[in-house]
């Protein structure tokens, strides 16, 4: 099997601790209760009123006139740049963003467009990077139609862009014509850490979404917004792409449900993972980078282990994380992870390694 997911190692014992992402989140049982209640109508027809208060409210939260559910933030990131974008465009995106590493070459297969990577630090660039990009518009080069950025950088470490940076590379490629895209997938995240409210994040962006699924604990869907004008545009692809539906109003309850009970907790996240990133950096071997917010990054190259090396003896005892390269592995708190938790995590990865 080259692409369908496969099933769990019965062999394996059950995951008693879940560091692989924060996209293992399960709603809780205030959160099912809510959607078991919610109103619904028929979405694909404007009907359902608990998706329209969702992307009202969203719209509002994220400064834009309006906004869109979808079943997944990877199809609003490969919806907004089909709209933004036409066959043979240009990206401007880092060279570790989620639309060129993770989506299955969505951009070049969907909307004919293809990703020049550019470089720097921590998953994002700067305005010097940006400009070093941009070239005058010829017959022989491809036209430059959109910059993204990604808030949180993920594969980055789960940094977060600094405001005015965000708005610099915003402002430089708008004066050079083009269109401007946040990836906001873990963007709840970067607002709790700096208090630096959502709007004002992606007030230089033509285009912004929010994944309720990661940090916020909902079970699926994510909210796309922009102009009017964009979202109107951007409704022809929700339904070639098979994203209009029917009675979303459960899903987007959920989406309501973490706007009201689950950001502020966030905070909680970004505790758990300084405290397992001060754990961790105790432990002779592997070589820690300081968390910004709930993503916690670790080289296992000092402990003589590969990164898969060193999941296999953890996950027998039922601990999980990610592998993101041959020794760097990826551990997320999030919602179903408790700080008794990290402290067990810690104890099993400090036995594995003895």
């Amino acid at each position: 099997m080259l692409y369908a997911p496969l099933h769990p190692d019965p062999a394996l014992p059950p995951v008693r601790i879940n560091l692989y992402s924060d996209t293992q989140t399960r709603p809780t049982a205030a959160m099912k209760a809510a959607m078991v209640e919610a109103e619904v109508g028929d979405e694909q027809a404007g009907l359902d009123p608990t998706v329209n208060a969702l992307c009202e409210r969203m719209a509002s939260l994220l400064g834009k006139e309006a906004a869109m559910f979808l079943p997944s933030g990877t199809m609003c990131n490969q919806i907004a740049i089909i709209t933004h974008c036409r066959p043979g465009d240009e990206i401007l995106a880092h060279g570790t963003s989620h639309i060129l590493t993770s989506e299955g070459g969505g951009a070049a297969a969907l909307a004919g467009a293809q990703i020049t990577p550019l470089p720097g630090p921590g998953g994002q660039f700067d305005a010097a990077a940006v400009r070093a990009a941009l070239r005058p518009r010829t017959r022989n080069a491809p036209p430059q139609a959109l910059l993204e950025v990604e808030q949180t950088a993920n594969a980055g470490g789960g940094t977060i862009w600094p405001l005015a940076v965000l708005n610099e590379v915003a402002a430089i490629a708008q004066e050079a014509g083009l269109a401007t895209h946040m990836d906001g997938a873990r963007l709840m995240n970067a607002v709790v850490a700096t208090g630096i409210p959502a709007r004002e994040m992606a007030a230089g962006y033509d285009s912004v979404w929010l994944d309720f699924t990661k940090g916020l604990g909902a079970p699926l869907g994510a909210v796309l917004a922009g102009s009017r004008d964009f979202i109107d545009a951007a409704w022809k692809w929700k339904q070639r792409m098979g994203g209009a539906m029917r009675q979303a109003g459960i899903c987007a309850a959920a989406c309501l449900y973490a706007l009201d009970h689950h950001v502020d907790r966030l905070a909680e996240d970004h505790d758990n993972a300084k405290a397992l990133a001060r754990g961790l950096a105790q432990i002779p071997g592997l070589t820690v980078e300081a968390p910004e917010t709930n993503l916690v990054f670790f080289d296992t190259r000092g402990t003589g282990l590969t990164a898969a090396e060193l999941y296999a003896r953890v996950r027998s005892h039922g601990v999980n994380f990610s592998i993101s390269s041959t020794h760097r592995g990826r551990a997320c708190t999030h919602l179903d992870v408790t700080r008794a938790q990290i402290d067990e995590a810690l104890q099993v990865i400090r036995a594995a390694l003895a």
